[in-house]
């Protein structure tokens, strides 16, 4: 799905174009912090996280089906502190629920 959503501006600055059309690469980064539950109190619960061999594996298989698609593929290493730098282009968040 994420190969072909279309989050990228045409030249009519409509949200139109996909990683498909605009030949972009991609920049995947494993973040299991996202599955922290903040609901109650006032640290984040990982309880809904996967387990880290379940989850490496959908990381990879996450991979591996976007260059399926030819996306050029930039990843992080999985379970590594990484700094990534990079320019947010918009104020857009997307959730995508599997």
């Amino acid at each position: 799905k994420t190969a072909n959503l279309r989050i990228f501006a045409d030249k009519q600055g409509k949200m139109n174009l996909s990683l498909l059309d605009t030949g972009r690469e991609a920049l995947v980064v494993s973040q299991f912090t996202l599955y922290g539950d903040c609901k109650k109190g006032n640290r984040p619960a990982f309880v809904e996280a996967l387990e880290p061999k379940e989850a490496d594996e959908l990381y990879q298989y996450y991979i591996e089906q976007l260059k399926s698609y030819a996306v050029p593929v930039k990843a992080g290493v999985f379970q590594a502190e990484m700094q990534v730098a990079l320019i947010n282009n918009g104020p857009v968040t997307i959730i995508m629920e599997r």
